[in-house]
């Protein structure tokens, strides 16, 4: 059985030089294959007698069982081989720091909306929601626009299939606001009652066809609107010159009303800014629009422009943003740079 044991010795140093799963299965071939040398022994065992094969099929067999035990001895040094290999690469020093996630945000702007709306809603005005996608008469036509004023060209209004447009500006929530609190009160005044005042805010979002760096398409508006039977001009620089106080918190600010126009307010005026202190100091920044409610527009609520006035107002959250944490490019604010937006957390 010289011959036996010499076989199973060469498999065994043939599996051992193996240093891949594929190797080891090529050794294997020559021994264990179709034509493998215990493949060739069997079959040469056809010519001896049958006692000759009883012996020498048994030796055969501990031969085989040799060189499989063998086998799977090495197929299983390979296997722990890889596996430490790949714990190595993979391994985690448990000893580090651990990674951070990093605390989400609200938007700066958001932010902004959220504190104007706060104080707003401590002064008793209410927060109006409507439609960004708007029909002409409430952008336009019960706001008192003439069909040829500007903002109606295509060039500066973004227009949609039906006849509709993107709101241009949060107006259209204060006249939806204001119709629905008339008709909510329409009996009551029918028997002589004063209508309770309208005073409500809108902001949103509002589009318009301009991109630079003080401005967007997209950009966010707040207006606000005051109607009773006492309501004036001087109510109207009450209310902003406490909000700006509020917003900007620092009452090292003046105000300044600039005669201007608005097609649904008159007389109109710009409201401009100046901080006493600061980087911006000695300097008028226009803020908003302002403006007595047209007597139209009024008549358009469905209420008595002669027994019924107030205030309109409109001003840029953006803006608003920028003047109170020192941007100067709007753009950083839709850029999506978390770099930028993780310094508002």
């Amino acid at each position: 059985m010289t011959e036996l044991n010499a076989i199973v010795e060469s498999a065994r140093a043939a599996f051992g030089q193996a240093a891949t799963p594929a190797d080891l299965e090529n050794a294997k071939a020559q021994f264990l294959g179709k034509t493998g040398r215990i493949t060739e022994l069997m079959k040469g065992m056809a010519a001896l007698s049958v006692v000759d094969k009883k012996s020498r099929g048994a030796a055969i067999n501990l031969a085989k069982q040799a060189i499989e035990a063998a086998l799977t001895e090495r197929r299983t040094a390979l296997a722990q081989a890889e596996l430490d290999q790949q714990l190595k690469a993979e391994a985690l020093d448990v000893t580090l720091t651990g990674r951070k996630r990093g605390m989400g945000s609200l938007h700066p702007v958001s932010l902004s909306m959220e504190r104007i709306e706060q104080i707003f809603g401590s002064m008793g005005f209410d927060v109006a929601d409507g439609p960004e996608i708007e029909n002409d008469w409430y952008n336009f036509g019960a706001l008192n626009f003439p069909e040829d004023h500007p903002a109606r060209a295509m060039h500066d209004t973004f227009y949609v299939e039906g006849g509709n447009l993107l709101r241009t500006h949060t107006s259209p929530m204060q006249n939806r606001y204001a119709v629905q609190h008339v008709k909510k009160h329409k009996a009551e005044m029918s028997t002589g009652a004063v209508m309770p005042e309208i005073r409500v805010i809108a902001p949103g979002r509002t589009y318009r066809v301009d991109s630079d760096a003080t401005h967007s398409p997209m950009f966010h508006q707040v207006e606000g609107l005051w109607i009773g039977q006492n309501v004036s001009f001087k109510d109207l620089k009450v209310v902003f010159t406490d909000f700006c106080h509020t917003f900007f918190e620092t009452k090292e600010l003046e105000l300044r009303f600039r005669p201007s126009y608005f097609p649904f307010t008159e007389p109109s005026a710009e409201i401009d800014i100046q901080f006493q202190s600061g980087p911006l100091a000695g300097r008028w920044l226009e803020v908003a629009g302002s403006g007595q409610v047209h007597p139209r527009v009024v008549e358009n609520f469905g209420l008595d422009p002669e027994q019924y006035i107030g205030f309109a107002f409109g001003m840029g959250a953006d803006r608003l943003t920028m003047l109170r944490y020192g941007v100067n490019d709007l753009r950083l604010f839709f850029d999506g740079d978390v770099r930028f937006l993780s310094q508002f957390q």
